[in-house]
Protein backbone atom coordinates (compact mmCIF):
# COMPACT_ATOMS: atom_id res chain seq x y z
CA UNK A 1 0.00 0.00 0.00
CA UNK A 2 1.44 3.36 -1.08
CA UNK A 3 0.97 5.96 1.66
CA UNK A 4 1.76 9.69 1.71
CA UNK A 5 2.67 11.15 5.13
CA UNK A 6 2.41 14.82 6.12
CA UNK A 7 3.81 16.26 9.35
CA UNK A 8 3.48 20.03 9.75
CA UNK A 9 2.89 20.50 13.48
CA UNK A 10 6.31 21.99 14.25
CA UNK A 11 9.24 23.88 12.73
CA UNK A 12 9.96 20.68 10.79
CA UNK A 13 7.96 20.55 7.54
CA UNK A 14 8.10 16.85 6.73
CA UNK A 15 6.76 14.66 3.89
CA UNK A 16 7.36 10.95 3.38
CA UNK A 17 6.09 8.12 1.19
CA UNK A 18 6.09 4.44 2.07
CA UNK A 19 5.12 1.20 0.43
CA UNK A 20 3.64 -0.51 3.48
CA UNK A 21 6.45 -0.36 6.08
CA UNK A 22 9.23 0.43 3.55
CA UNK A 23 10.20 4.11 3.46
CA UNK A 24 10.54 5.14 -0.19
CA UNK A 25 11.37 8.83 0.17
CA UNK A 26 11.63 11.56 2.82
CA UNK A 27 11.69 15.33 2.27
CA UNK A 28 11.90 17.57 5.31
CA UNK A 29 13.40 20.83 6.51
CA UNK A 30 13.49 22.46 9.92
CA UNK A 31 13.13 26.23 9.85
CA UNK A 32 12.61 28.84 12.53
CA UNK A 33 10.22 30.60 10.14
CA UNK A 34 7.68 27.75 9.84
CA UNK A 35 7.80 27.27 6.06
CA UNK A 36 4.87 24.84 5.73
CA UNK A 37 2.77 27.14 3.57
CA UNK A 38 5.51 27.62 1.00
CA UNK A 39 7.28 24.24 1.22
CA UNK A 40 4.67 21.53 1.81
CA UNK A 41 3.44 21.00 -1.73
CA UNK A 42 6.94 21.31 -3.15
CA UNK A 43 8.07 18.58 -0.75
CA UNK A 44 5.13 16.41 -1.84
CA UNK A 45 6.23 16.78 -5.47
CA UNK A 46 9.84 15.97 -4.57
CA UNK A 47 8.82 12.95 -2.49
CA UNK A 48 6.68 11.56 -5.33
CA UNK A 49 9.56 12.07 -7.75
CA UNK A 50 12.00 10.40 -5.37
CA UNK A 51 9.66 7.46 -4.83
CA UNK A 52 9.05 7.26 -8.60
CA UNK A 53 5.30 7.44 -8.11
CA UNK A 54 2.49 9.60 -9.43
CA UNK A 55 -0.02 11.16 -7.06
CA UNK A 56 -2.81 8.94 -8.39
CA UNK A 57 -0.88 5.88 -7.16
CA UNK A 58 -1.14 7.04 -3.52
CA UNK A 59 -3.69 4.89 -1.67
CA UNK A 60 -3.92 6.67 1.71
CA UNK A 61 -2.89 9.88 3.46
CA UNK A 62 -1.43 9.90 6.97
CA UNK A 63 -1.28 13.15 8.90
CA UNK A 64 0.53 14.12 12.08
CA UNK A 65 -2.54 15.63 13.75
CA UNK A 66 -0.83 17.61 16.51
CA UNK A 67 -0.60 19.06 19.06
CA UNK A 68 1.70 21.83 17.88
CA UNK A 69 1.67 24.97 15.77
CA UNK A 70 -1.90 26.09 15.12
CA UNK A 71 -1.09 27.45 11.66
CA UNK A 72 1.07 24.48 10.73
CA UNK A 73 -1.66 22.04 11.74
CA UNK A 74 -4.26 23.94 9.71
CA UNK A 75 -2.06 23.84 6.62
CA UNK A 76 -1.35 20.13 6.98
CA UNK A 77 -5.00 19.24 7.60
CA UNK A 78 -6.24 21.28 4.64
CA UNK A 79 -3.71 19.61 2.34
CA UNK A 80 -4.49 16.12 3.65
CA UNK A 81 -8.21 16.66 3.19
CA UNK A 82 -7.67 17.98 -0.32
CA UNK A 83 -5.67 14.92 -1.32
CA UNK A 84 -8.25 12.57 0.23
CA UNK A 85 -11.16 14.27 -1.51
CA UNK A 86 -9.40 14.48 -4.85
CA UNK A 87 -8.09 10.92 -4.85
CA UNK A 88 -11.02 9.38 -2.94
CA UNK A 89 -8.67 7.71 -0.46
CA UNK A 90 -8.78 7.34 3.35
CA UNK A 91 -7.23 9.63 5.96
CA UNK A 92 -5.30 8.33 8.96
CA UNK A 93 -4.31 10.71 11.77
CA UNK A 94 -1.53 10.05 14.30
CA UNK A 95 -0.63 12.02 17.43
CA UNK A 96 2.48 14.02 16.52
CA UNK A 97 4.06 13.29 19.91
CA UNK A 98 4.19 9.60 18.99
CA UNK A 99 6.48 10.34 16.04
CA UNK A 100 9.05 11.79 18.46
CA UNK A 101 9.57 8.73 20.64
CA UNK A 102 10.41 5.99 18.13
CA UNK A 103 14.18 6.72 17.85
CA UNK A 104 14.51 6.27 21.62
CA UNK A 105 12.54 3.08 22.18
CA UNK A 106 14.59 0.22 23.61
CA UNK A 107 17.41 2.56 24.70
CA UNK A 108 17.21 1.66 28.41
CA UNK A 109 14.87 4.50 29.33
CA UNK A 110 11.98 3.81 31.68
CA UNK A 111 9.98 6.60 30.09
CA UNK A 112 10.20 8.84 27.04
CA UNK A 113 8.58 12.24 27.47
CA UNK A 114 8.17 14.46 24.39
CA UNK A 115 7.86 18.19 25.05
CA UNK A 116 6.52 20.54 22.40
CA UNK A 117 7.22 24.17 23.25
CA UNK A 118 4.08 26.24 23.81
CA UNK A 119 3.75 29.68 25.36
CA UNK A 120 6.08 30.83 28.14
CA UNK A 121 6.81 27.85 30.43
CA UNK A 122 4.05 25.69 28.98
CA UNK A 123 4.58 22.53 26.92
CA UNK A 124 2.43 19.93 25.19
CA UNK A 125 3.44 16.54 26.51
CA UNK A 126 2.57 12.90 27.12
CA UNK A 127 4.42 10.02 28.77
CA UNK A 128 5.37 6.80 26.98
CA UNK A 129 6.89 3.53 28.12
CA UNK A 130 10.56 3.48 27.10
CA UNK A 131 10.43 -0.09 25.77
CA UNK A 132 6.96 -0.66 24.34
CA UNK A 133 6.02 2.91 23.41
CA UNK A 134 2.72 2.44 25.22
CA UNK A 135 1.09 5.71 26.28
CA UNK A 136 1.12 5.97 30.06
CA UNK A 137 -0.17 9.52 30.48
CA UNK A 138 -2.27 11.00 27.70
CA UNK A 139 -1.48 14.24 25.90
CA UNK A 140 -1.92 17.41 27.94
CA UNK A 141 -0.73 20.99 28.27
CA UNK A 142 1.53 21.36 31.30
CA UNK A 143 3.23 24.30 33.02
CA UNK A 144 6.86 23.54 33.88
CA UNK A 145 8.27 24.38 37.31
CA UNK A 146 10.65 22.74 39.78
CA UNK A 147 7.93 20.34 40.98
CA UNK A 148 6.99 19.02 37.52
CA UNK A 149 7.61 15.30 36.85
CA UNK A 150 9.09 14.80 40.34
CA UNK A 151 7.23 11.49 40.61
CA UNK A 152 9.74 10.16 38.05
CA UNK A 153 12.79 11.34 39.98
CA UNK A 154 14.09 7.80 40.50
CA UNK A 155 13.42 6.67 36.93
CA UNK A 156 15.66 6.82 33.89
CA UNK A 157 13.87 9.18 31.52
CA UNK A 158 14.57 11.27 28.44
CA UNK A 159 12.83 14.50 27.47
CA UNK A 160 12.77 15.11 23.71
CA UNK A 161 11.57 18.04 21.64
CA UNK A 162 12.02 21.79 21.43
CA UNK A 163 10.52 22.16 24.91
CA UNK A 164 13.37 20.15 26.45
CA UNK A 165 15.68 23.16 26.69
CA UNK A 166 13.48 25.17 29.04
CA UNK A 167 12.60 21.96 30.89
CA UNK A 168 16.28 21.32 31.60
CA UNK A 169 16.57 24.78 33.13
CA UNK A 170 13.88 24.20 35.76
CA UNK A 171 13.45 20.44 36.32
CA UNK A 172 15.46 18.95 39.14
CA UNK A 173 15.79 15.38 37.86
CA UNK A 174 19.28 13.88 38.25
CA UNK A 175 18.56 10.78 36.12
CA UNK A 176 17.04 12.62 33.17
CA UNK A 177 18.49 13.19 29.71
CA UNK A 178 17.39 16.04 27.46
CA UNK A 179 17.41 16.26 23.64
CA UNK A 180 15.99 19.49 22.27
CA UNK A 181 16.85 18.74 18.60
CA UNK A 182 13.94 16.35 18.02
CA UNK A 183 10.88 17.36 16.03
CA UNK A 184 7.89 15.36 14.80
CA UNK A 185 8.85 13.63 11.53
CA UNK A 186 6.72 11.97 8.87
CA UNK A 187 9.09 9.00 8.65
CA UNK A 188 8.11 7.98 12.17
CA UNK A 189 4.38 7.96 11.38
CA UNK A 190 4.66 4.72 9.39
CA UNK A 191 4.37 2.11 12.14
CA UNK A 192 1.39 3.69 13.88
CA UNK A 193 -0.32 4.40 10.57
CA UNK A 194 -0.15 0.77 9.49
CA UNK A 195 -1.54 -0.30 12.86
CA UNK A 196 -4.49 2.05 12.38
CA UNK A 197 -5.09 0.83 8.83
CA UNK A 198 -5.16 -2.78 10.02
CA UNK A 199 -7.74 -1.78 12.62
CA UNK A 200 -9.65 0.31 10.04
CA UNK A 201 -9.27 3.41 12.22
CA UNK A 202 -9.91 6.01 9.53
CA UNK A 203 -10.92 9.64 9.99
CA UNK A 204 -14.11 11.19 8.68
CA UNK A 205 -12.56 13.56 6.16
CA UNK A 206 -15.51 15.95 6.18
CA UNK A 207 -15.43 16.50 9.94
CA UNK A 208 -11.77 15.94 10.81
CA UNK A 209 -10.04 18.66 12.82
CA UNK A 210 -6.40 18.67 13.96
CA UNK A 211 -5.58 18.03 17.62
CA UNK A 212 -5.08 21.65 18.65
CA UNK A 213 -5.30 20.74 22.35
CA UNK A 214 -5.95 24.40 23.18
CA UNK A 215 -7.95 27.15 21.52
CA UNK A 216 -6.04 29.47 19.24
CA UNK A 217 -4.76 32.57 21.04
CA UNK A 218 -4.18 35.38 18.63
CA UNK A 219 -2.74 38.80 19.38
CA UNK A 220 -5.30 41.59 19.17
CA UNK A 221 -4.19 44.70 17.41
CA UNK A 222 -4.72 47.96 19.26
CA UNK A 223 -7.22 50.32 17.68
CA UNK A 224 -5.49 53.33 16.22
CA UNK A 225 -6.27 56.55 18.03
CA UNK A 226 -8.52 58.95 16.17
Amino acid sequence: MKILYLETSSKNCSVAISDNEKLLCLCEETSENYKQSESLHTFVEWALEGAELSLKEIQAISLGKGPGSYTGLRIGAASAKGFCYGLKIPLIAVNSLESMIEPFLGQNYDYIIPLIDARRMEVYTAIYDGNTGEEKIETEAKILDYTTFQEYRDKKIIFVGDGAKKAQEVLQLPNADFNENIFPSSKYLIKKTLEKINKKEFEDVAYFEPFYLKDFQGVKKKKSEE
